[in-house]
């Protein structure tokens, strides 16, 4: 009959095989480090090369060819007397206020609807992603046919008889160009906001939803009460991508009106654009982006302290 190992040895066998547990771990995290130095590095070069250069030029006064000259807090005074600025800015946070209620509330709705339907659901799908893979030059040229006075959906109602829409510029008119340009980016987004609703609604618990029925709940209190609560992380990580997004908006804009007319529909981005490549003003561009970064980055943080509140509940 074998005999067991001494107390001393199976200490020495534990301590053995811990050492070679912890080998293989640090085998497995090199190897894993390995995979994403590539990964990495390219992030590197595209990312934080070019966010390091612009935090030197926001300081300058440099036209992205000579040598850059270092001007101090000139380029932030100029900032805080630039009414084109103030006013493009202005017109992200009208932008921020639709996109955070408009297709937030058309994408609840809609998912909600579809999470009802047993049948064809995922036709309802694909009907409701289609604009958002659709190129946004393509969807910006079709609505700027659609709404053209002169050969778009107005023309054509004029030759029935119908009027009203007569002589209105939706992309033309200063009172009408920033929320026309809004309709058409939202037309195209709001359907991913249905698709990321309804894949966070199907993962809340069935029984829920039965308890909720049996309790004699309308389809609103059982919307209300079970489904937004079920959703809530999804829900505060769209407001969040839809508040930075916001920050960013710039191909429909660009695309359709540019900014114009009189600057109705200007937005940062389009100003920074304008000012780096027409203007020749690469230094000044780079503050002002530096400035929309650093309202970024506020936002990021307040979701931040959101979202840890809501998991400490």
């Amino acid at each position: 009959m074998a005999s067991l190992p001494p107390e001393g040895g199976r200490e020495m066998t534990t301590v053995a095989l811990e050492a070679e547990r912890r080998r293989r771990r640090r085998n497995r995290r090199m190897v894993a480090v390995a995979f994403a130095l590539p990964a990495l590095a390219i992030n590197l070069l595209v990312i934080a090369g070019p966010a390091a250069s612009s935090l030197y030029y926001a300081w300058t006064d440099w036209n992205g060819f000579t040598i850059p000259r270092f001007t101090g807090l000139e380029n932030v005074m100029r900032l805080v007397e630039d009414t084109t600025f103030w006013n493009a800015l202005g017109h992200n946070f009208i932008w921020l206020g639709i996109f955070l209620s408009v297709p937030t509330i058309m994408g609840l709705t809609g998912s909600f609807m579809l999470s009802r339907i047993k049948r064809g659901a995922a036709l309802f799908r694909v009907i409701f992603f289609i604009p958002y893979v659709i190129a946004s030059v393509v969807n910006a040229q079709i609505w700027k046919s659609l709404l053209d006075p002169a050969t778009g959906i107005a023309a054509q109602l004029d030759k029935m008889g119908i009027t009203f829409l007569n002589d209105v510029y939706f992309f033309g008119d200063s009172h009408l160009s920033l929320y026309s340009v809004a309709f058409v980016d939202n037309w195209h987004y709001w359907g991913f906001l249905v698709v990321l609703f309804l894949a966070a609604m199907q993962g809340v618990d069935p029984a829920l939803f039965e308890a909720a029925r049996i309790d004699g709940a309308s389809p609103f209190r059982e919307f209300w009460h079970v489904t937004l609560p079920g959703i809530r992380s999804t829900l505060m990580f769209a407001i969040m991508i839809v508040s930075v997004g916001s920050l960013l908006a710039f191909d429909y804009a660009y695309a359709i009106t540019g900014g114009g007319p009189a600057g109705s529909s200007d937005l940062v981005s389009l100003l920074i654009n304008r000012t780096a490549f027409t203007g020749g003003e690469a230094g000044y561009a780079s503050f002002m982006a530096l400035v929309i970064s650093l309202l970024g980055g506020v936002m990021l943080v307040i979701f931040h302290f959101i979202r840890r509140n809501e998991a400490a509940r």
